[in-house]
């Protein structure tokens, strides 16, 4: 069975930074479409970030181009999300998320995803 467990959650200054993680265990995150996506209270799950399956490229939703870096962690089965220059608008619960099948048309969609974790939670002071 998938089993993901996202950390590094906690408080953070507007303009600060925070590393997220995912550990896996049951699947091979090389060969695992992971993704990150947030939601905030009231409002529907969002799209943040994913790493196709093999190394197919990154994707990032347009919220966090440029300031968030989404990768694989060497000698890990873990998946990280560095979060810089944040905003308050980043405030949500991060939820890692996993699928063997990464499909290029549902890779942002929550619909595309059978496995996620917990969620850890990022506040962003303001």
């Amino acid at each position: 069975q998938v089993q993901l467990v996202e950390s590094g959650g906690g408080l953070v200054q507007t303009g600060g930074s925070r590393r997220l993680s995912c550990a896996v265990s049951g699947r091979t995150v090389s060969s695992t479409t992971m993704a990150w996506f947030r939601q905030a209270p009231g409002k529907e799950r969002e799209f943040v970030a994913a790493i196709r399956r093999y190394g197919c490229g990154t994707d990032y939703g347009d919220a966090v181009k440029g300031r968030f870096t989404m990768s694989r962690v060497n000698g890990e089965n873990t998946v990280s999300l560095q979060m810089n220059s944040l905003k308050p608008e980043a405030t949500a619960d991060y939820y890692c998320a996993a699928t063997s099948t990464g499909l290029l048309s549902t890779v942002q969609l929550v619909t595309g995803y059978n496995a996620w974790g917990q969620g850890t939670q990022v506040t962003v002071s303001s």
